[in-house]
């Protein structure tokens, strides 16, 4: 099996990530230009129900086969490697079952009675299925990433989206007479389709390598697996109070935004449409950055576990300085670009820009966001997932509760949403800066900060001054194209001036490797 370093795996992570976001955009646009802002309401109103299911389906698995994994390889130990496996593989079929039933059974009180709108029933039965298949793909992907070969699931994230951009127009216009619930299904279909492949895949891979056979004596070591599912639960259940937190908050989120419009006397067709334009067309724009944060954060868990066991806490400030510096350096570009061009880039993308103030509202204050998911991944690689849990737990009931506040005050209505979710991510980042420096002692440098303040100053002043530039940016896609394609050169240059990337860092690219030896 191929091992890769922190770095080259982040990389390989990153690039599948980029693909993903890519065609995952195409996806959205194939959605929402079929189904229009009511039909994308519909979808993101079931969504939270279904990564509700999943958190509790996987139970924080994931994080702990592969810190457990790591810790397994260093030793050789591919007899506990096979038992951590046997155990996951039991445990999420049981929960996966349990859950997937339940979900079923209890979509039409969601629908109806929560969610408002009898028309999410359709979506969220139609996604069901998927439940069990996304359990064992989550085994298969904690396995691979704890032994450091971040390739199957780079391959398996590309593949996904390929097979449900594919079969998303056909499902979407095939059921669309029926209604938009129907249509709306008919795009969950598609993501099950694509979950299913990857599956199909990682499967596949694991077969072929051969390294460890699941099936033989797999009874025994489920009798003899009680100590390794204790290893496994010390951290997935912490992990998973972090997740369930901030599912049960996305789960709660379109409840409330329902409720609170309602008392806002906001009708509940125009309170879906709102919902829509807020979740389905600027929060995919202000997560983007985060598929470079994620990989970071997947490769930051194996790494920073070793460098722990070892007891090496210089290398482990440096992995926790390095992931920051890297996540904010992709952040920052996409928080400026989304602040100074709001408007064209969703007349582009979605055919309106209604939604461009929510944008202009929120990308400043999601720059923080960007540094949050590695700051967590630290936390739980240091076996430090009950403060993460806890600062994740103060987080989603602050956003909550600012999200009623505001939202059911007619002078705010939506923009009171997106009041609370910028509150929510900017508690959360600093709780958890603040749990490292407590437990031990990282913190980030007066001159990082000055750094990374001109760093954002700077591009914002370049953007200002390009948009002066460039005439016709609503109208040209070329020449806005252009425009950012300029931005972005500059950007780069910033980043070496500033030290954002370091020559080292840069060897570890294998096209630039020849360059810089």
């Amino acid at each position: 099996m191929t091992k890769q370093t922190f770095l080259q795996g982040t990389l390989i992570l990153i690039t599948a990530g980029m693909i993903t976001r890519l065609l995952g955009f195409i996806n959205r646009l194939v959605i929402a230009r079929v189904m229009g802002e009511e039909g994308v309401g519909l979808y993101m109103m079931a969504l939270p129900t279904l990564f509700l299911v999943i958190t509790l389906t996987q139970l924080g698995l994931p994080v702990a086969i592969s810190k457990r994994v790591s810790e397994a390889e260093a030793k050789n130990d591919k007899a506990k490697i096979k038992r951590i496996l046997v155990i996951s593989l039991l445990v999420t079929s049981i929960t996966s079952i349990v859950f997937t039933i339940g979900m079923i059974a209890a979509a039409p009180f969601i629908a109806t009675t929560l969610l408002t709108d009898e028309r999410t029933l359709y979506p969220l039965v139609a996604i069901s299925p998927i439940v069990p298949i996304v359990a064992i793909s989550s085994v298969l992907k904690g396995y691979f990433q704890g032994r450091q070969n971040m390739k199957p699931q780079s391959y398996a994230l590309v593949i996904e989206q390929l097979v449900r951009i594919i079969f998303v127009a056909f499902f979407v216009k095939l059921l669309l007479p029926y209604g938009i619930e129907f249509a709306a299904a008919g795009a969950m279909f598609s993501v099950i389709l694509g979950e299913l492949a990857s599956m199909v895949y990682l499967t596949g891979v694991f077969k072929r390598q051969k390294i460890v056979r699941v099936r033989n004596r797999f009874f025994h070591h489920i009798k003899s697996g009680q100590h390794t599912l204790q290893e496994l639960f010390s951290i997935s259940l912490p992990s998973t109070g972090s997740r369930l937190i901030g599912n049960i908050s996305h789960f709660l989120e379109p409840i409330l935004v329902a409720q609170s419009l309602a008392i806002a006397g906001i009708s509940s067709s125009l309170a879906t449409k709102q919902y829509g334009e807020l979740t389905g067309y600027v929060l995919p724009l202000l997560f983007l950055p985060t598929f470079i944060t994620n990989s970071l954060s997947i490769a930051l868990v194996p790494s920073i576990s070793e460098a722990d066991a070892n007891q090496n806490k210089h290398l482990i400030h440096y992995r926790i300085h390095q992931s920051i510096r890297i996540s904010f350096a992709s952040g920052a570009i996409a928080t400026v670009v989304l602040t100074l061009f709001a408007a064209p880039i969703l007349n582009y993308m979605y055919g309106t820009d209604n939604a461009s103030h929510f944008l202009v509202l929120m990308a400043p204050f999601f720059i923080l966001l960007y540094i949050q998911s590695p700051l967590q991944a630290a936390l739980q690689a240091l076996d430090l997932a009950r403060p993460a849990m806890w600062n994740s737990l103060v987080g989603a009931a602050i956003k909550l509760t600012v999200l009623f506040l505001l939202a059911s005050n007619p002078n705010f209505g939506i923009n009171g949403v997106a009041i609370a979710m910028s509150v929510g991510v900017i508690l959360v980042t600093l709780l958890h800066l603040a749990s490292l420096y407590k437990e031990i002692g990282f913190m980030i440098a007066g001159g990082d900060l000055l750094k990374m303040s001109m760093l954002v100053s700077l591009t914002w002043l370049c953007g200002r001054f390009l948009r002066g530039i460039f005439t016709g940016l609503d109208t040209n896609l070329f020449v806005f194209a252009l425009m950012l394609i300029a931005l972005l050169i500059i950007y780069v240059i910033l980043l070496f001036i500033l030290r954002f990337l370091t020559k080292e860092e840069l060897r570890q690219i294998p096209i630039l490797q020849k360059w810089l030896s």
